[in-house]
């Protein structure tokens, strides 16, 4: 494995300082990590940097941004800057083994798996009175990162514990099937040990019902809808759904819907967000100061909704005045939009947060699960719409299946779901070729290559995906 990533790895951990949640971002030491673990509040203070990586490793430009929507039928580039081909190889599924976006993707990855593989061994080492829900909210993360990886990638190294460099070079890509009993293991845990979400230990931590989530979602990814069903089912009920505005309103966060939320606080010194400047159109110097022009929304995305829903004018906005008075006609998330956010260079430090995990979510998995139409039917009820199974219902999706694949699309637009269900579904090859883009892709090209430096590094140890040796 490239020497590189585990010696950024080994050393250069940034620990943050302990609060009230994991808004703080400032570093206070990199000291030598296996020394620096002593204490319960030592093992607390690790955990606040765990929780940091969720900020790089679900942020505008992340692997669930740009292979959970960018590279389905919802989403195009319309970027500028930098390696202006490694966004198009998402869009346009022309990926590569030298793409740098991929290559950071997988950096990032497991410099938050070495960090929470620590907390996790450090805290096992010693003795207090949370320490195993302390580890259960490490092995949450753990498993969502891992989860994040396998699909994408297939098979990667599975990483447990905290390894030297030379350990290391000798670890090669574990068979998927290891890996998702591994998430299973650590999610089973952490439902176990975690408390439910009313008694977390701070706002935005990982809870009882987070991990059940996330464990019914990995259980449908592997085809067992039983124990997704049953899984799923401890959840449902302990949520509620709210107006789909308030899931966006910024005086609305952590609501009742939200089951896992990655916490931003807008402003200047702030670990602020950057949704909004990132998917506002690019350059447009009017909506926002500048404007990233990622994941801006395909007419497929657009057309998708039926009359009357509310949700796409709560999540789209379909063009702009320029300073001049011209109409630009674009379509671009407004989900995580921030008026009132101050500018740092040309980008707003917003105060939107980010939910990973929301009740919609359980419910549409539910049906999913179960076949069962009634759980969507609560999602379409709380929108005004008309349920499935009667008069009014659109009937171009006249099964659960397509139904259930509709809502999903509609329901999180822009929300980093989009070609995880549908490779979950099998639909990813029809859809995709169905759509505007109109692209022919293999079901080998539904995994990411094996970076090029990866696989250079011990050509002997880590092998490439079939679709780009």
């Amino acid at each position: 494995m490239k020497k590189i990533i585990y010696t950024v790895l080994f050393c250069n951990l940034f620990l943050l300082g302990c609060s009230s949640d994991f808004l703080d971002k400032a570093p206070i030491s990199n000291a030598n990590e296996a020394a620096f673990y002593k204490s319960q509040k030592d093992i607390e203070t690790a955990m606040w940097s765990a929780y940091n990586s969720l900020y790089t490793l679900y942020g505008p430009e992340s692997l669930p941004s740009f292979y959970g929507e960018l590279m389905s039928d919802n989403a195009y580039s319309d970027n500028a800057a930098g390696r202006i081909q490694d966004y198009e190889s998402f869009e346009l599924h022309t990926m590569t083994i030298d793409n740098e976006l991929v290559f950071n993707f997988w950096n990032n990855y497991y410099k938050a798996i070495y960090i929470v593989n620590n907390v996790i061994a450090s805290a096992e080492r010693l003795e207090f009175a949370n320490r195993d829900a302390l580890i259960g909210e490490a092995k949450f993360l753990r498993a969502l990162y891992y989860f994040d990886m396998v699909r994408a990638w297939g098979d990667v190294p599975l990483v447990k514990t905290p390894i030297s460099i030379a350990d290391a070079y000798a670890q090669g890509r574990t068979p998927k099937a290891q890996v998702y009993a591994q998430i299973i293991e650590d999610l089973d845990f952490a439902a176990a040990k975690l408390p439910v979400k009313s008694s977390q230990r701070f706002v935005g931590a990982a809870s009882q019902e987070a991990a059940n989530t996330l464990l019914g979602k990995v259980y449908l990814t592997m085809g067992n809808k039983t124990k997704a069903a049953e899984t799923l089912l401890k959840v449902y009920g302990k949520f509620s759904l709210v107006p789909y505005a308030d899931l966006w309103d910024l005086t609305k966060k952590n609501n009742v819907s939200s089951i896992f939320e990655i916490q931003y606080k807008g402003g200047l010194s702030s670990p602020y967000s950057l949704y909004w400047a990132m998917f506002s159109p690019v350059d447009n110097r009017v909506v926002t100061s500048w404007g990233g022009g990622f994941n801006q929304i395909t007419n497929d995305l657009w057309n998708a909704y039926e009359a009357g829903d509310p949700r796409r004018a709560i999540s789209i906005q379909d063009g702009y005045q320029t300073a001049n008075g011209s109409r630009v006609e674009v379509k671009f998330p407004i989900k995580w939009r921030d008026t009132k956010a101050p500018v740092v260079g040309l980008r707003e430090a917003s105060d939107n947060n980010f939910m990973i995990l929301r009740y919609a979510d359980v419910l549409l998995m539910l049906t999913e699960a179960t076949s069962d139409p009634k759980y969507l039917n609560e999602v379409r009820t709380r929108v005004g719409l008309p349920l499935y199974g009667t008069v009014g219902y659109p009937t171009k999706y006249n099964t659960v299946e397509l139904a259930l694949e509709h809502e999903n699309q509609v329901e999180f637009a822009s929300e980093f779901h989009r070609w995880f269900d549908l490779i979950r579904t099998g639909r990813a090859i029809s859809v995709i070729k169905s759509s505007s883009k109109n692209i022919t892709i293999t079901e080998e090209e539904l995994l990411l290559p094996i970076p090029f430096l990866v696989i250079n590094q011990n050509p002997d140890v880590i092998t490439q995906n079939e679709a780009y040796k």
